[in-house]
């Protein structure tokens, strides 16, 4: 028998580390998963260095718990239509729903109604109205467009059907939350930042690590290819519209702790805003691709472009909206063209 010395294993080379290097930094940012995220997370880092590099008092830690603040409605809304947009839908009732909500928790406010009894009411009835809508997309296989732009008008018209001015809440539990403020590690926060927080990892978890998260995900993939695996594809489409209208009726609870008043008019626009957050946050409009985290990426983009709109002084708050339409069809075709890659 004759034995045969066996070479050791080439190491590689400096070259060859770096090429793989790169070679990896390449495919996360051409990744459809991840590499819209990681376009947004730079993104919102150059806008904070540019901050701080020209105005004053912009590397204030509190700027950044600010944004939250003033947007904890916002991330409660894309948290929503994350799952309608990772299913390959839309939603279009969320800012109504959410004026409807204000409009409804006003109203049983005045009437004197504990809080204990109106939040379950509001969450119950717009958790309701989405379902309604699930159904209404899957069963009779409306356009979601179409399905949420009805929703959007009946939940506009119920808001002057409860009243056209402003109601205003003097109830001792929203003002009080509305005026509590938590120090945490010298910062202040408010209750309703905690709550978006919560609802922000709940969803992660749903998403990630449940059977219903996985099939949210397939359907956005392929719907076809999901009920031929046997996957729930009827009751995930619906409890997606569901879990859609629950976050915008939580969003218009947690909009009343902010102005402390409910009108028909308010949040007009918003579901754009929620769609655009979305968006720029990496969840690909043709849905199976995209993250709870994205979005939140994502609605923090927005409300630093209104932070150094603010800053600056010289620019009026339109600009936000020109800015915001520039990123957004940026990043559409930043998707078009990984998907296309993919491919």
């Amino acid at each position: 028998m004759t034995l045969t010395r066996k070479g050791k294993t080439p190491m590689p080379t400096n070259v060859e580390r770096s090429r793989w290097g790169l070679h990896s930094i390449r495919d996360a940012f051409t990744n459809p998963k991840y590499g819209p995220v990681i376009v947004t997370g730079l993104l919102l880092i150059g806008m904070f260095i540019y901050g701080m590099s020209q105005y004053r008092g912009f590397n204030d830690p509190q700027i950044v718990v600010n944004l939250l603040i003033d947007n904890a409605h916002l991330v409660v809304l894309a948290v929503g239509m994350t799952f309608v947009i990772l299913t390959a839908g839309i939603d279009l009732s969320v800012g109504a729903v959410l004026a409807l909500a204000t409009m409804m928790t006003a109203s049983l406010a005045q009437s004197g109604l504990p809080a204990g009894v109106i939040i379950p009411i509001i969450l119950i009835a717009t958790t309701g109205l989405g379902f309604l809508v699930g159904i209404m997309v899957h069963y009779f296989d409306i356009q979601p467009f179409i399905a949420t732009l009805a929703a959007m008008f009946l939940a506009r018209g119920l808001c002057y059907v409860i009243s056209a001015k402003s109601i205003s809440i003097d109830a001792p539990f929203f003002t009080v939350l509305g005026q509590t403020r938590l120090t945490f590690l010298g910062l202040s926060v408010t209750p309703s930042v905690i709550v978006a927080v919560v609802v922000v990892i709940i969803a992660v978890i749903v998403l990630r690590y449940t059977r219903f998260g996985r099939t949210v995900y397939a359907i956005g993939g392929s719907e076809q290819s999901a009920q031929l695996m046997g996957l729930p594809v009827a009751r995930t489409k619906v409890l997606v519209y569901a879990i859609s209208g629950f976050c915008s009726g939580l969003a218009g609870v947690l909009y009343t702790f902010y102005t402390l008043s409910g009108y028909a008019l308010t949040a007009v626009g918003t579901e754009l805003d929620a769609i655009a957050a979305v968006v720029i946050g990496g969840t690909l409009l043709t849905g199976g691709y995209g993250s709870v985290l994205g979005s939140v990426l994502g609605v923090l983009v927005l409300g630093t472009i209104q932070t150094l709109i603010t800053f600056d002084g010289s620019l009026t708050s339109w600009w936000t909206k020109i800015f915001i339409g520039a990123l957004l069809l940026i990043f559409i075709v930043l998707q078009k063209i990984l998907t296309l890659r993919r491919a």
